[in-house]
């Protein structure tokens, strides 16, 4: 093997036949595994003061900067609104003659596992029961006003909002790479502002600090999510809670994802994209048509209802007068957590987007994927809220007990609020197809984290080498598994979260930074968005 410099950042090593194996950016690639290490080690070493620090830091966060994330998520959505609207909607991402690479429904299908589906697997039961016993708004916890509250709040930290922070960052990523000629990487978004230095110290900076909250956010939920499919194995069959168990399917769930990500978007993600839709619509429509069919046609509509009604109460809502903190364990940790994490989702979303409108780029990460976001909560939130409201109940108490067993505690009780006399051969079949799907959603987002951390850590080359991909999506099991032995994952989660901070920033400094692209490019170009 030889290696060469054959540009002015990346290292690019070619095999004796010239095929190049590694093309990396040393600085970010070095530093970025290096600063996973350390953290791995202190955190292990010191796990006790680090998990406290870390759950310091967050209290601060949410008690100190509560406001800011509550202004930063409404500024994202006024300013997507207007670009959606306004006549930059017609601009293509990849110049006038670009083509889309994928069909509008393996798009779909893509960004809604990466961006959302294994949050909504674990929280579309248990959050409405965990409101509906502790109402955010002061209602009486079981009221009739307590339902109402308990499902537009969940709407409200999953809706447009969520998706409007993935949204900006995808858009502007997908802007400065296909439309100004700059790498695939969060560095480019600020050239505007930080002119031929995002190619130096702070590019690298930025670069490295997605790179490793990427990867942080993915191990975490990975080593967490375990857990979940740990306890669904265990209601179904028995199978121990231990960490034997845990760690066997982190290398399982790796090891799908590492392939998939070697197949690379079209024969890898893609697919299991679709795959993992395909079994979602499965559990979603027998819950829809063995469920309250008709309390849940209702609860969407009045769902829609409720959240469109008080949008800006709700978006703007900081729990000033009633001097409560609710909201920084809820709210304010929710903005947080979609702000660390829009760096990893907006680069993929990024990554697949080439080819649409920035009108059409915009409606369908709002809208189509806030719907698809609303009906799973509906169908299984009003499910679950049903239960509780005409019996056997049970929910809430399954939720404050292990969250990671409410979901499938909630297929057993759904038969019964129903009237239904369904075999217990049945209720298994439905928990194991749950349980696929949780996995499914799980990989889909490794393997997409991993292809994210492979373009940034390759200086924004859309499509890293093999060996590199094995590399990251290796790694990520491995921290996944290191910590869950050495009992660091929630620590490290709590550390992650705080990281959604600077990425707030730098959210906000990307509006600045995409609107100054864009009326620079608009006015010399010198011609109507129909022509762009």
């Amino acid at each position: 093997m030889q290696a060469k410099q054959e540009t002015n950042t990346n290292w690019v090593y070619r095999n004796r036949h010239g095929n190049i194996v590694l093309d990396f950016n040393p600085v970010v690639f070095f530093s970025t595994t290096a600063l996973i290490g350390l953290f791995v080690v202190l955190s292990l070493l010191y796990l006790d003061s680090f998990s406290s620090s870390a759950k310091d830091l967050q209290a601060w966060i949410a008690n100190q900067t509560g406001w800011f994330f509550v202004l930063m998520v409404n500024l994202v959505l006024g300013y997507l609104v207007f670009l959606m609207v306004g006549r930059y909607g017609k601009i293509r991402l990849g110049g006038e003659t670009a083509t889309p690479e994928f069909s509008h429904l393996a798009w779909i299908a893509m960004l809604f596992s990466a961006g959302m589906g294994i949050g909504l697997m674990f929280y579309s039961v248990a959050e409405p029961i965990y409101h509906l016993a502790t109402p955010p708004h002061g209602a009486e916890p079981g009221s009739t006003a307590a339902y109402k509250d308990a499902i537009r709040t969940t709407f409200l930290h999953w809706g447009l909002h969520a998706w409007g922070i993935y949204a900006l960052t995808g858009l502007a990523l997908a802007y400065f790479s296909f439309n100004r000629g700059q790498p695939l990487s969060i560095r480019a978004v600020f050239e505007p502002l930080l002119g031929n230095r995002i190619h130096g110290f702070w590019g690298h900076l930025i670069d490295t600090l997605a790179s490793v909250a990427t990867l942080f956010g993915v191990a975490t939920s990975l080593g967490l999510g375990v857990s979940q499919i740990n306890a669904g194995l265990n209601h179904l069959y028995d199978i121990p809670i231990d960490s034997t168990t845990q760690i066997i399917l982190i290398m399982g769930i790796t090891a799908v994802a590492t392939l998939s990500v070697v197949l690379g978007l079209n024969k890898g993600i893609k697919r299991l994209s679709e795959l993992n839709m395909v079994l979602a619509l499965i559990l979603l429509l027998l819950v829809f048509l063995v469920g309250p069919t008709l309390f849940i046609l209702n609860g969407f509509v009045e769902n829609v209802g409720l959240y469109l009604n008080e949008f800006f109460e709700l978006g703007f809502w900081n729990e000033t007068y009633a001097q409560g903190d609710w909201q920084n364990g809820w709210t304010v940790f929710y903005w947080g957590w979609w702000a660390a994490w829009a760096p990893f989702v907006g680069m993929f979303i990024a990554r697949i987007s080439r080819g649409r409108t920035i009108r059409e780029f915009i409606a369908s990460v709002l809208l189509v994927a806030t719907g698809l976001t609303f009906v799973w909560l509906s169908v299984f939130g009003n499910s679950a809220l049903f239960i509780e409201l005409v019996g056997p109940g049970g929910l809430v108490e399954a939720v404050q007990a292990d969250v990671s067993q409410s979901l499938f505690v909630f297929f057993e009780k759904l038969p019964i609020a129903v009237g239904l006399d369904i075999p217990a051969n049945a209720l298994l079949a439905v928990g194991t197809l749950a349980t696929l799907v949780i996995i499914t959603f799980f990989v889909t987002s490794s393997d997409s984290g991993s292809l994210v951390i492979d373009i940034i850590t390759a200086g924004g080359r859309p499509n890293p080498p093999v060996a590199q991909r094995i590399y990251w999506a290796s790694t990520e099991g491995a921290v996944a598994a290191i910590l869950l032995i050495g009992g660091g994952l929630s620590a490290l989660q709590t550390a992650a979260i705080s990281a959604g901070l600077p990425f707030a920033i730098l959210i906000l400094l990307m509006i600045y930074s995409l609107q100054k692209a864009l009326m620079t490019d608009y006015a010399t170009l010198n011609r109507s968005p129909e022509r762009i």
